[in-house]
């Protein structure tokens, strides 16, 4: 049984052109800065085309816990009345994360340098996720926390009474740590410098400068150098949500594998810390256009096209790629099973210790719909059967991932049998309208 209840089997059929536009919900990542970012200001600060989905929700819900006053305006478009750097309250209970590891880890660092104390928990996915790469770095602050073993929720937060500036280097590409230790060092005198070798998503160095923080970044031979002045006030701001490149990639990856499709998907968020996949799926030869190039809210937008794809083939995806693409390894492997030749992916640890081990989940599901796949610590191979070859026809277990509930749903629309999940449930936290959106298309979902 998931955390939202009984489980919620679905099963995709196999469906005809995929066609239409896909108005997917607003950039989660964004959606989450947007409210913790507004909650650090003194003043109100507007949002549209907030993500409304429960990993979202629950962060709205969590800043009221620390003193902000959050309003849902209705139509995705949220006021943040902030309470100023530095000006988190305690909260009288438990903070409850739902599934959201990048909700938890960016409000811990936020609180981290307050005089107060919070516990957090989650979801039993979330609960079993490791918390110690955030709650070490913290520690450098003055911040102590206390959890279950391995540093596991439920977990306690004494937030530091003095914080002191930190140095640090990223041990592995993370921006749930980069900005855990970044939204720390807000609160924290003097300069706080993070260095990470690998760029990840930069979403927070971006959001902090539009707010008014004093913030650089600085490409140097060790990597991206990062220095932030502490105690700044930050100023109110109208952000504008671009859609979620996560949450495309699954209409995307549907219309490339599924015959006859023509799918647009219009206001695409494309920061190149985020756009890995799109990448990835030109270099194996997928039918992809980008139109109406622009800029909004300092992120760029475009609208995307995807058409039916049979020439695509498999590839080695640079490693050097994974932090830009991380999230989307799961419907990637889906499209490596309906290209020639295999697509080999490395460098991808990270996958180990998401929502679930989605290197496992996925090897697990593919192999049961008749696709080969190889896999080791930090790689996997998928060996593609090419177009309307993949057989199709098991139910998946999808671990409590939205993700791997949704890339099997995509697998079941161009498969030759139904591919269904045992829990499709999950999938609202971060995309609440995939079956009505999908459905629009054409696709055929059905709850079991």
């Amino acid at each position: 049984m998931s955390s939202h209840g009984a489980p919620i089997p679905i099963m995709s059929h196999p469906c005809g052109p995929l066609k239409g536009e896909a108005h997917v919900p607003g950039d989660k990542s964004i959606s989450h800065r947007a409210l913790i970012l507004g909650a650090l200001c003194v003043g109100e600060t507007s949002i549209s085309g907030l993500l409304e989905g429960q990993d979202v929700l629950d962060t709205a819900k969590a800043m009221r816990a620390f003193g902000a006053e959050v309003t849902d305006l209705g139509g995705g478009r949220w006021s943040v009345h902030g309470v100023g750097v530095g000006g988190f309250m305690e909260p009288d209970q438990i903070i409850d994360c739902g599934n959201s590891g990048t909700g938890v880890r960016l409000i811990m660092g936020a609180m981290a340098t307050c005089p107060i104390v919070a516990t957090f928990t989650g979801d039993a996915s979330l609960n079993k996720r490791p918390m110690a790469r955030v709650t070490d770095p913290l520690a450098g602050f003055g911040t102590q926390a206390v959890g279950r073993s391995e540093g596991r929720l439920p977990m306690t937060i004494i937030g530091a009474k003095e914080p002191v500036p930190l140095h640090y280097e990223v041990p592995v590409p993370s921006a749930q740590v980069k900005s855990a230790v970044l939204l720390a060092g807000l609160n924290a005198p003097g300069e706080t410098v993070v260095t990470e070798k690998e760029a990840t998503r930069d979403h927070t160095e971006r959001m902090l400068a539009g707010f008014g923080a004093q913030i650089r970044t600085e490409v140097t031979d060790i990597g991206r150098v990062i220095t932030l002045q502490g105690q700044p006030e930050l100023i109110p701001q109208h952000i504008e949500v671009p859609r979620d490149p996560s949450s495309a990639a699954f209409p995307v990856c549907a219309a490339l594998i599924t015959p006859g499709s023509d799918v647009l998907v219009p206001n695409i968020g494309l920061n190149p810390t985020r756009a890995g996949l799109y990448t990835t799926l030109q270099d194996m030869g997928a039918d992809l256009g980008f139109e109406n190039m622009r800029e909004e809210g300092g992120e760029p937008v475009a609208d995307l096209r995807a058409r039916y794809s049979p020439d695509m083939h498999g590839i080695e995806v640079p490693a050097e790629r994974a932090a830009s693409m991380i999230d989307e390894y799961p419907v990637l492997s889906v499209v490596a099973a309906f290209a020639t030749g295999k697509t080999h992916m490395t460098g991808v640890k990270e996958l180990r210790v998401k929502e679930s081990d989605r290197i496992a989940a996925m090897a697990d599901g593919l192999r049961a719909n008749g696709v080969t796949v190889e896999d080791g610590p930090d790689w996997w191979s998928v060996v593609g059967l090419g177009p309307d070859n993949v057989p199709g026809g098991a139910t998946c277990a999808s671990h409590l991932d939205h993700r791997i509930a949704m890339a099997f749903m995509v697998m079941g629309m161009g498969a030759k049998a139904p591919v269904s999940v045992d829990d499709g449930g999950p999938i609202a936290t971060s995309f609440p309208i995939f079956e009505s959106l999908m459905g629009s298309l054409g696709a055929r979902l059905e709850r079991t």
